[in-house]
């Protein structure tokens, strides 16, 4: 029986089509806050789960009733040369655009063709809130995306319009990004006058980090292929996947996905075994899937790369909240504070990192690092060559050992 149901590897979690688990199920937080009218910020790194659970929030509040609700995003406004104007009416068209995706046409905002005020994103959401009898609850993923002024700007705006919430404004404001809010001044220009406080966005009333799957969770998950199938995820192949993972949603879904589309076959009447959970590792290691490529893509910053590097040469790191750049790559998801010690956030990432570091020492490595020169056609070892070899080792090396 084929099942209706997959494991999501791209874009975010739809109940109808995928395995997926609550993603406000330890969420209270979320829902206390709303109700209190507070501005917050949410981060976690790609990949694991925070569009699904924007989607998931915004639908459930607009379904009870008591507010309306969108998620938008500003990264189209996204890039340094980009003046403030431009920005503005960028964002605006994300955010009518997006609102016909949640909201019926009486409660989306007018169209920006239409708006007849000077169109900052400001007055914009004044005239939406004054327009409708329920609060509103404004959902800003991609934060992090923007630059300089333009970031300013928006924070400065929704700053404004928290003074004359609920009536004349949206009740609550979540920034969603990547990274936490103090990681926002790092871009903006030193020279550029602040907001009045360490943060630019200083009405935050909480910073939310969403986690890993853990080891029940990714039980729930699979007993939902299991219930569908029949074909299980035994105990000892879950606790493996959770070693190599962490239980970072992208890698628990793409591994079980891996074994049961590509090695398998969709074929559920088959055991899945220990061997398959390391195959299925070592193909997404070997593919580089996107996850693992954005990830990748991080070391090429240097304050991500000195981080990591420390970690793989064994020098000690001492976890304080002061150290922003330790935060930073903890935020990423690439590491992970362990009682006393900063490690790798999982098995995987552990394996792949300094592969990747050391890919181009790895590359240029002479011909005598390879084996090809000192084999026959007929798969046996060139003795005369290897002696000779060795001879000129010898002859450029010995006063360093005769030295010893």
């Amino acid at each position: 029986m084929k099942s209706k149901r997959y494991f999501n590897t791209t874009g975010f979690c739809m109940p109808e089509r995928h395995y997926m688990i609550d993603p406000l199920r330890n969420q209270k937080i979320i829902f206390d806050l709303i109700e209190k009218t507070q501005y917050f910020t949410i981060h976690a790194p790609r990949q694991t789960g925070k569009t699904t659970l924007l989607h998931e929030l915004a639908h459930r509040l607009n379904k009870e009733g008591n507010y309306i609700s969108v998620v938008f995003s500003v990264e189209s406004a996204g890039y340094r040369s980009i003046t403030e104007e431009i920005a503005n009416k960028k964002i605006i068209n994300s955010l009518y655009s997006s609102s016909g995706q949640y909201l019926n046409k009486k409660n989306c905002p007018i169209p920006p063709e239409k708006y007849t005020k000077d169109l900052t994103l400001e007055n914009y959401l004044i005239d939406w809130a004054i327009s409708q009898t329920k609060p509103i609850v404004l959902l800003l993923d991609e934060i992090d995306s923007l630059y300089d002024d333009v970031l300013v700007s928006v924070l400065r705006q929704l700053r404004n319009g928290f003074q004359i919430r609920p009536k004349r404004f949206p009740s609550t404001v979540a920034l969603v990004g990547l990274r936490d809010v103090r990681e926002y001044k790092t871009k903006v220009r030193p020279s550029e006058v602040s907001l009045g406080s360490g943060s630019p966005f200083n009405i935050k009333a909480e910073s939310i980090l969403l986690g890993t799957f853990t080891k029940e969770e990714i039980t729930e998950l699979y007993s939902q292929h299991t219930k569908d199938t029949g074909q299980i995820f035994l105990k000892e192949v879950v606790d493996r996947i959770y070693e190599l993972t962490g239980g970072q949603p992208w890698l628990v879904n793409a591994i079980a996905r891996e074994i049961v589309v590509k090695i398998l076959n969709e074929d559920f009447t088959k055991k899945i075994t220990l061997a398959h959970v390391e195959s299925a590792k070592e193909n997404i290691i070997q593919r580089r899937d996107t996850h693992l490529d954005s990830l990748l893509d991080k070391l090429k910053e240097s304050r991500v790369k000195n981080i990591v590097s420390a970690i793989i040469n064994g020098d000690s790191l001492v976890y304080d909240n002061f150290n922003d750049d330790l935060r930073y790559v903890i935020d990423l998801g690439i590491i992970r504070k362990e009682k006393y010690d900063i490690i790798f956030s999982n098995e995987i990432y552990r394996e792949i990192i300094p592969r990747v570091l050391n890919f181009s020492m790895q590359e240029n490595i002479r011909e005598e690092g390879t084996t090809s020169w000192y084999i026959k056609p007929n798969g046996k070892l060139d003795m005369d060559k290897l002696l000779k070899a060795f001879q000129e080792f010898y002859s450029e090396n010995s006063e360093v050992w005769l030295e010893l």
